[in-house]
């Protein structure tokens, strides 16, 4: 399998080189040449067999298969449910897919989990030393640290926005005490860091001295292990071409939603896709109106979709511009300078109505929802899901009998103000968090400026 860039002129790659470049020279996101077929998976007994299966063709022969399945065993390994990602059922047709049974509590794990591993093998083998950056609007950033706080070959920096996570997203990062782990808090919002770790990759000096590469989902292989979710659910639901699956996905970066219309271009059984939204609804304005314009980002009580710029759109629009990059580079050249981005009418016909719905919830809403699906099913669910289960109902997906699944993103401890608040439970913690409000935080305050976090940066790494 080769990589090409969104952007049309960055060398094609192999896997091992797109792992660990993150972003493309050219600013692009790299997405194989070729979408392959799904495997036969009428063997595979556990979600690491079937994750080694889904993902072989995008490796190829560049990691051994038995070396590959062993990083999928052993990064599985560490969730706390047999199952990894299990569904539970909610209401008639309805389901939640748990992706919070990992050492952080959020769905990265299931993807960063895997990339750790990816990433000290590679390096082992190739005798390499990687500086990892990444942005972080809540979760990413700690599921990244303890992925590789213990890898030998790689440094990582998460810059996260300052006051826009919640306390138990921001401990879960700068409570680690690990000397290759250091964090940053940003005085911006999570754009304004994606758009500082883009400008230090596209800082061709400072990138190559400090070796950077990046676990953002900017990283294919992000995107990649997120696929394997979609195709078990289906599996799980004995889901057919005849009667897919319709997925209800919390949304903010895009690369959650985006990885399922890959497993959906692959040959998985799935119907269409409901993207939800909080008050930072760019991607449901897009989808329901073709209007995808910038706006303020607005703090929420789903902070980790509190995002106005989502990074892997670029990916899809790739595919709705027949893969021209040159085309894809020039729409969002203009997308940065005026702050918005039209395509054709024809286009939204054949690649947006037929496979997305969308719809956006504000606070008030999202309170209300985790008390009636608390209510209906004894379930808590955090601020970020209650958007999805919403989304399903307002849109009344469930009508035709098919069945619907909402990714459950993060446990609801997580966000314990705002469970609190609609059911008047306070969830806990597991037991290997339960002393996080009494570790030591190292905080480390910098300014939204390109020149004192690159300096930060690099005092950083040198210091370690």
């Amino acid at each position: 399998m080769r990589y090409v860039s969104t952007r049309g002129t960055a060398p094609e790659l192999g896997f091992c080189d797109v792992l660990l470049a993150g972003l493309a020279t050219d600013g692009g996101l790299y997405v194989p040449e070729v979408w392959p077929p799904l495997p036969d998976l009428s063997d595979v007994r556990s979600y690491a067999e079937a994750a080694a299966a889904v993902m072989a063709p995008f490796v190829g022969d560049e990691i051994p298969h038995d070396t590959f399945s062993k990083l999928c065993n052993d990064a599985y390994a560490t969730f706390r449910h047999d199952a990894v990602v299990p569904l539970v059922q909610i209401g008639n047709d309805e389901w939640l897919l748990e992706q919070f049974h990992g050492p952080t509590l959020a769905f990265k794990d299931v993807a960063l989990q895997l990339l750790g591993r990816l990433f000290d093998h590679v390096l082992s083998q190739r005798g390499q030393r990687v500086t990892i950056i990444g942005a972080t609007s809540g979760d990413t950033g700690s599921a990244a640290i303890d992925a590789v706080k213990d890898c030998a070959n790689v440094d990582i920096v998460i810059l996260y926005p300052a006051g826009r996570t919640s306390a138990v997203q921001r401990r879960q990062m700068t409570t680690v005490d690990s000397p290759n782990v250091h964090t940053a808090a940003v005085e911006g919002n999570f754009d304004d860091c994606q758009d500082l770790v883009k400008a230090m990759f596209n800082d061709a000096a400072f990138r190559d001295r400090m070796g950077l590469s990046a676990v953002n989902s900017i990283n294919w292989a992000r995107v990649m292990a997120q696929i394997v979710y979609y195709v078990t659910a289906c599996r799980s639901l004995r889901a057919t071409a005849d009667a897919g699956v319709t997925f209800s996905v919390p949304t903010g970066n895009f690369g959650n939603v985006l990885s399922g219309w890959i497993a959906r271009e692959m040959g998985a059984p799935i119907n269409d896709f409901i993207v939800a939204s909080n008050s930072n609804d760019i991607m449901t304005r897009f989808i329901n109106d073709n209007d995808m314009s910038a706006r303020t980002v607005t703090p929420t009580v789903s902070p980790s979709m509190d995002i106005q710029v989502s990074s892997n759109f670029e990916r899809l629009l790739f595919e709705i511009n027949d893969r021209d990059g040159a085309m894809t580079a020039e729409q969002l050249r203009r997308f940065r300078h005026a702050g918005s981005l039209h395509i054709e009418a024809d286009q939204v016909a054949r690649w947006i109505t037929p496979v997305f719905r969308a719809a956006r919830f504000d606070d008030a809403a999202t309170v209300a929802e985790i008390r009636r699906v608390y209510e209906s099913s004894g379930q808590l669910i955090d601020p970020h899901t209650a958007t999805g289960t919403a989304a399903v109902h307002a849109l009344d997906a469930t009508r035709d009998g098919r069945p619907v699944v909402t990714l459950a993103t993060a446990h609801p401890a997580k966000f314990p103000e705002a469970v609190q608040q609609a059911t008047g439970i306070l969830p806990s913690l597991p037991m290997h968090m339960a002393d996080i409000f009494d570790r030591v935080e190292r905080i480390n305050l910098v300014s939204n400026d390109l020149a004192a976090v690159q300096a930060f940066v690099e005092a950083a790494v040198t210091r370690h």
